[in-house]
This record gives C-alpha cells, sequence and structure tokens, in this order.
C-alpha cells in the first residue's frame, strides 16, 4: 500500500484527488494539508507526496527539501498551474522525482504516482539535465541581482521605495527633503547599478528581486 500525502490550498482540487485514490487498490492517503504551516506535521508517515508549487503562506518547492529531510523515503511530486520551467527546475534540483501540470487529469496524476513509486522516471535524463542548467542559470542570475543591489545606496533605496509608491521627482525630493535635480540623479546612478535603461525596469528589478514591496 502506497501513502500518499497531499498538499495543495484548493480544496475543490485536492478533496477529489483524495477521494480518487482512495479508490485504487494500491493506495492509501494518509494525511492532506492546504498550506506549508499545516504540511510541516504532517510530512513523516508517507510514502509519496503530491506538493503543489503555489501554497498561500510560500512556495511548495521550500517543502520539497524540508520533506527530503525529514522523510528520506518520502518521493516527492509537484503539481503546478503555471508552466514556468524555472519553478520546475528549482523543484526538481529540490529533489521532485516528476512535475505535472494542474491540468492533467486526475488519472494521470495517478498513473505518475505509481510510476514513480515504482521506480520509473516521470522525466528524462536529458529533461533532467536541462531542468538542473536551467535552475544553475536562474541561481547565476539571482546572485548577480543580490550584488547589484548591494551597490544602491540608503538613499538610492528610498528613492526605489517611493518610485514603487508612484512617487514622481517632486513628490520624492518632498518626501525625503532633497531637491527635484538630486532626485533625478539618485534616479540616473540606480539604472546604471542595477543596468536596467528605464524607472521601469528598475521597478520590476527591485520588486521582483524582494528590494521593495508594493503596496
Amino acid at each position: 500500500m502506497i501513502r500518499v500525502l497531499l498538499i495543495d490550498d484548493h480544496a475543490s482540487f485536492r478533496q477529489p484527488l483524495a477521494f480518487m485514490f482512495e479508490r485504487e487498490p494500491d493506495f492509501t492517503v494518509v494525511a492532506q494539508a492546504g498550506s506549508l504551516a499545516e504540511a510541516r506535521s504532517k510530512l513523516e508517515g508517507a510514502d509519496l507526496a503530491i506538493v503543489d508549487i503555489d501554497l498561500p503562506d510560500g512556495s511548495g518547492i521550500d517543502l520539497v527539501a524540508e520533506l527530503r529531510e525529514v522523510n528520506r523515503k518520502c518521493m516527492v511530486m509537484v503539481l503546478s498551474a503555471s508552466s514556468n520551467r524555472v519553478q520546475f527546475a528549482r523543484a526538481v534540483e529540490a529533489g521532485a522525482v516528476g512535475v505535472l501540470h494542474k491540468s492533467a487529469r486526475i488519472s494521470e496524476i495517478i498513473d505518475a504516482a505509481r510510476r514513480v513509486s515504482a521506480g520509473e522516471f516521470l522525466l528524462s535524463p536529458k529533461e533532467i539535465i536541462e531542468l538542473l542548467r536551467v535552475a544553475g542559470q536562474q541561481r547565476e542570475q539571482d546572485r548577480a541581482a543580490q550584488l547589484a543591489l548591494g551597490r544602491l545606496t540608503a538613499r538610492e533605496r528610498e528613492v526605489l521605495q517611493a518610485l514603487s509608491e508612484g512617487l514622481n521627482d517632486k513628490e520624492i525630493a518632498q518626501r525625503l527633503f532633497i531637491s527635484p535635480e538630486t532626485a533625478r540623479t539618485h534616479m540616473v546612478n540606480i539604472l546604471g547599478k542595477l543596468g536596467v535603461e528605464s524607472r521601469l525596469q528598475a521597478l520590476v528589478f527591485a520588486v521582483k528581486h524582494g528590494a521593495v514591496s508594493i503596496t
């Protein structure tokens, strides 16, 4: 009997999937969770975990590595509603044995679960190598981005945050008690340090890499 742990925040997806697994003679669903916090108390005792990437309190990819540490015998299949290859790559790098799109039929998910439980691969060696290459490239890009952000001064970060709130040069100057010319100078320096050509690109770069938040 293959013991299954289902982790997905959409009960309308998770519960029918659990019902169909329970109808199979070789599967039993030992636990369900709708968030990372809920799942962390249920990581032991499963042979196979099926994990959604997008959870309300974080990424299911983070849970893959945690689960592998707590329960080394447990295999992990990842489900995602997106087709983001970087997410898939990170999941495989973290230890997932397969990645499926959530548009897959329940019968396909169960078939995949049976295959990986029998020791088969869902991905070819070539596909695995390609995903690991993508994960490595993304890691290098993230490292370069953090180095670029690290070159910003505290004042330049304040200018970026003000920009994220939709302020123009005059409004940024008023908030920071500087002249509009100084505000524009800071912006020119920000563009140069981040290696982008426009304020919009700078803002997208900063939000993507967690330097500012949009409220």
